[in-house]
C-alpha cells in the first residue's frame, strides 16, 4: 500500500488540490492512504519551495497544481 501526503498550506486551492488526490485514489481504486500535511514543519522538512506538493512513501513525486489525468499518472 502506498502512503501518499499532499503537502498543502491553508488557501482554497491547496484544498481543493488535496481533495483532487483522495478523489482520484478513490475513484481509481488505488491502493493507498492519503494523508493532507498542513503543518509548516512538517513540510518543511520534504524541502519543497512551493505547495502544494505531492510525497508518495516519503519521496517528493510532483510540485504545484496537477489535473486529474497528471494525477492518476503519477499514483498508479
Amino acid at each position: 500500500m502506498k502512503q501518499i501526503k499532499v503537502l498543502v498550506s491553508s488557501c482554497a486551492c491547496n484544498q481543493k488540490f488535496a481533495s483532487l488526490v483522495e478523489a482520484v485514489v478513490k475513484n481509481n481504486q488505488i491502493d493507498a492512504t492519503v494523508e493532507k500535511v498542513d503543518d509548516i514543519m512538517e513540510v518543511m522538512q520534504y524541502n519543497v519551495m512551493s505547495l502544494p506538493a505531492l510525497v508518495i512513501d516519503g519521496q517528493v513525486v510532483a510540485r504545484g497544481q496537477k489535473n486529474e489525468k497528471e494525477l492518476l499518472e503519477i499514483l498508479k
